[in-house]
């Protein structure tokens, strides 16, 4: 008798037990999901080496001020903390993370954005980009995060300073960002252009924007053409 195939259903039961054996509350962990204690490190392609002196970020596009902050500006700009969990199209989450950094919503505020600017696309050092609508920076907690659990971001989790993005999936949290481009439209990023789904929302498990075949197929391709791993 063949093995029975692992769906998202028996995966996320078995996860849910593991994050009962772990003391965590089964109801904070999304369909499909299962805890890790560790962080696990998924990139596209070599790790950009950016050093703090050569970082810089650009706030642009539809917008009536943009600009551009060195390091010494960012950290100089009033930071936040925001605590809690980060969730990975793979299908790993991680429970219980401190992320200091700056809100991506006063960082679009002071660039004054469009009336008709509806769409953010967040590119990095290393070429990666990913989109979402600008709601999801503006209506929910969104960070430019350079500390995680109390210490600078490494570079391969993303450091000098990355997009955090924590109601989606982790692939729209962009590392190694470099650039916030507001447009009056939606550009689909990396991923999405590769049949990941649009938003990613964990809790409604918008992993693909196509069956899983074609999404493992474009999955294969986009690795190969990028000689590495899948970003997130």
């Amino acid at each position: 008798m063949a093995p029975m195939p692992i769906t998202s259903r028996i995966f996320g039961e078995r996860g849910k037990r593991r994050a009962a054996s772990l003391g965590i509350d089964p109801a904070r962990l999304p369909p499909g999901q299962s805890p890790t204690v560790k962080w696990p490190v998924l990139s596209l392609g070599e790790t950009p080496r950016v050093t703090t002196d050569q970082w810089l970020l650009s706030i642009d596009g539809a917008v009536g001020a943009p600009y551009v902050l060195n390091w010494e500006q960012f950290t100089a700009s009033a930071l936040t903390d925001w605590d809690g969990d980060i969730h990975c199209v793979t299908r790993w989450s991680k429970f219980g993370m401190r992320w200091r950094g700056v809100a991506v919503r006063a960082l679009i505020e002071r660039a004054e954005p469009a009336r008709e600017a509806t769409h953010l696309l967040a590119h990095c050092y290393g070429g990666y980009t990913t989109n979402m609508p600008l709601s999801d920076v503006l209506e929910h907690p969104a960070l430019i995060a350079h500390e995680a659990d109390g210490m600078p971001l490494e570079p391969d989790h993303g450091g000098p300073a990355r997009l955090l993005v924590p109601h989606l999936y982790l692939w729209k949290s962009a590392k190694w960002i470099h650039r916030l481009e507001l447009l009056d439209h939606d550009e689909l990023g990396f991923w999405e252009r590769n049949g990941y789904h649009h938003r990613g929302d964990p809790w409604r498990e918008e992993r693909h924007s196509v069956d899983d075949y074609v999404a493992r197929t474009l999955r294969r391709r986009a690795r190969q053409q990028a000689g590495g791993h899948t970003s997130r």
